[in-house]
């Protein structure tokens, strides 16, 4: 895949501009740019920060800050995996290592066939219940390797 897909920048400048009196714009303004898009693509940083009229290298910041906002396209399914502490505790290191090598990629990589992306995440709020982890907008706890292999078939039969 290349690095920039096409996308429809209008579609962006209108985010902006809607958005851009309110205070504290510029995360909603990421977040629907991702909603819209897919992903913040890094050629609308400048129209950001010239929208809100602050530095291209505070909206990278933010951009790169939050783990929420990816800088890439995304898979057709977003597979997050908590590595928060309470997982930790509770085995999400061997999921890990078991999710990348199912899918076959890393954290911040898609599979070879685009559907799912690996992306990780420091809380799902399940911490009593780990290793929580989140596919699209569905949340799952106490995932053992055979249910994150269930879920993922689940998935690629929906194709």
């Amino acid at each position: 895949m290349s690095a920039e897909h096409t996308f429809d920048m209008a579609a962006v400048e209108s985010i902006i501009a809607s958005r851009k009196a309110m205070p504290g714009a510029l995360l909603p303004i990421l977040h629907d740019i991702q909603n819209s898009v897919g992903y913040i693509p890094s050629v609308v940083v400048p129209a950001i920060a010239d929208g809100l009229n602050i530095s291209r290298a505070e909206v990278h910041g933010v951009i790169t800050y939050y783990h929420f906002f990816r800088q890439h396209p995304a898979g057709k399914h977003v597979v997050q995996i908590c590595r928060a502490e309470a997982c930790q505790a509770r085995g999400c290191e061997s999921l890990v290592d078991h999710a990348k090598e199912l899918l076959g990629c890393d954290f911040h990589q898609i599979t070879d066939d685009g559907k799912f992306s690996l992306e990780v995440v420091y809380c799902l709020g399940q911490c009593a219940s780990g290793p929580a982890i989140q596919i699209d907008d569905d949340l799952y706890a106490r995932v053992s390797k055979e249910k994150f292999n269930n879920l993922i078939q689940a998935k690629r039969g929906l194709q």
